[in-house]
């Protein structure tokens, strides 16, 4: 097109970013490899997300080669999370970035019991118990903006975008609309603001939970192999960064 994304927008045309994935080359060749050695044909799209060894992996942070998961700070926290579950690593993956970075120590010390989980209101409990009380995704931001301020889940999208933006004069006209519908619930106004302030103060933040869910199936599944067939794994990752020296060692 020759035309930047949001002119592009203006033009009511979707735009979308295709990324190559070394670590999809990495599970084909390990698949490829566990075949040829064994004579074991696994379906890497159907592997067991509840394998109790990968999740100790996760937790001990021996995740060299692991998708996404092998930075020293992300190591660290590995660590004080104990993952036990895929929903974990989602959260995980969409929590290690620069802004929602700040909200790791609680989510981890909710996560393992030794800080309270507290929701506001009742309603809030389904949309945010996978994330211990804490909003992480954009799309709970767009869950809340529905169940408590009656929005459509469009408008939800619009107000995650305006606050990602920090667009002051938007957010005034929403708020107002949040706060009115919430009241249309039988929620009081101290409590809609309260809540519209925590969406404020998360939203800016969320990141998208597919994104994230996809990043950390794939993620799972390069530590599933790591775990099950480490020589496969790791040869089919050498080979992968034989041309980079520091990776190699």
């Amino acid at each position: 097109t020759q035309v930047e994304m949001n002119s592009l927008e203006d033009l009511g045309l979707l735009k979308m970013d295709f990324l190559g994935l070394r670590n999809l080359t990495v599970i084909d060749k390990s698949v490829k490899m566990i075949e040829k050695n064994y004579g074991e044909i696994v379906d890497i799209e159907k592997i067991s997300l509840d394998d109790k060894r990968v999740y100790k992996m996760f937790s001990c942070a021996q995740t060299t080669g692991v998708f996404q998961f092998e930075s020293d700070g992300m190591r660290e926290h590995l660590k004080r999370l104990n993952p036990s579950c895929i929903g974990d690593l989602i959260a995980m993956n969409a929590l290690y970035r620069p802004g929602p970075m700040a909200n790791i120590p609680e989510f981890i010390a909710r996560k393992n019991g030794k800080s309270p989980i507290d929701y506001i209101h009742p309603t809030l409990k389904p949309i945010l118990e996978e994330t211990y009380g804490i909003i992480v995704y954009q799309e709970q931001v767009m869950q809340i903006s529905q169940i408590i301020g009656g929005f459509t889940l469009a408008q939800g999208d619009m107000l995650r975008r305006a606050i990602g933006k920090k667009k002051a004069d938007i957010m005034a006209a929403f708020k107002v609309d949040f706060v009115d519908g919430a009241i249309k619930k039988n929620i009081n106004k101290k409590l809609a603001v309260e809540i519209f302030d925590l969406l404020e103060k998360f939203a800016q933040y969320g990141f998208n939970k597919s994104h994230s869910t996809a990043y950390a199936l794939i993620a799972y599944q390069t530590a599933w192999l790591k775990t099950n067939y480490t020589a496969e794994f790791l040869a089919a990752n050498l080979s992968s960064e034989m041309d980079n020296t520091d990776r190699v060692v």
